[in-house]
């Protein structure tokens, strides 16, 4: 019999120690973020730290277009649930932008001082707080641990008032992390705190999703094995369902480059997240 190795699962979900000079792309994007930021100062489309809940990171970023919505894009930022917020990404607005929609980017409270349904309630109590504001479809997008809890918000256990989830005309999951379980054997789940029970019941590929989703996962042609793996679940796990779900492998792009294709009107990414 032969054995199976053990998977390396920290190594599995380990993004920059694989990309070329993958330590630099948070200063990049830091970087970029405020200049797009800096180009919207003074004038009244961008209204910062819009809070949605009590708590300090209970805040969102609204970037309106040059005219009135046409309706709302939402970016919930990844990080595994215990990094970044909503500062670093203001710059993958301008796709949707430039196409007439407001974008709203919240940030929520990380791990530990929030587990992952917390952080899931805080993500829906922001998108409604969003689209009360901004008339319209809504369009959701997410990256890798965004990827999840934008998807959660499409299943039958979502958080979001029934009202607010019959707008939603499409979500796109990018990179994103749609089976949970494995994470409980990372060093990370010191941080995360996920047992067996919880991981199951927020993993969105073993949930079921509403009547009428309609879900595009979009990963990188070039990204770990593992993420190739987690966006491959939900077209095979909700083929039996009432809904539509594309998987995309974006060619030449990894776990980190695969988001500006969000900057870009033309490119496909948008163009599937507004449904052009």
């Amino acid at each position: 019999m032969t054995r199976t190795s053990a998977i390396d699962w920290d190594d599995a979900y380990s993004n920059a120690a694989h990309i070329p000079d993958g330590l630099s792309y948070a200063g990049r994007w830091t970087a970029q973020a405020a200049a797009f930021r800096e180009k919207l100062l003074g004038t009244k489309r961008m209204r910062l730290d819009i809070p949605y809940g009590e708590h300090e990171r209970n805040r969102y970023d609204l970037f309106l277009p040059e005219s009135k919505p046409k309706g709302l894009a939402v970016f919930v930022h990844g990080g595994y649930f215990i990094a970044t917020d909503k500062s670093t990404w203001s710059h993958l607005a301008s796709g949707a932008l430039a196409h007439g929609y407001a974008v709203a980017m919240p940030s929520y409270v990380l791990c530990p001082d929030a587990s992952i349904p917390e952080i899931t309630r805080q993500v829906a109590a922001a998108i409604t707080t969003a689209a009360d504001e901004i008339a319209g479809p809504i369009h959701l997008a997410g990256h890798s641990a965004g990827g999840h809890l934008v998807t959660r918000m499409s299943t039958v256990t979502t958080p979001l008032d029934m009202e607010t989830a019959g707008r939603i005309q499409k979500t796109v999951s990018i990179s994103g992390l749609h089976d949970l379980r494995p994470l409980r054997n990372t060093k990370m789940n010191e941080l995360l705190r996920l047992d067996a029970d919880t991981a199951r019941a927020e993993s969105v590929a073993l949930l079921d999703p509403m009547p009428g989703t309609d879900l595009s996962c979009w990963v990188g042609e070039d990204e770990r094995p593992e993420f190739l793996r987690q966006n491959a679940l939900p077209e095979n796990l909700w083929s039996s369902f009432d809904v539509h779900v594309s998987t995309v492998e974006e060619p030449t792009r990894h776990h980190y480059n695969i988001m500006d294709g969000l900057t870009d009107p033309n490119h496909g990414l948008v163009r599937t997240l507004l449904k052009l």
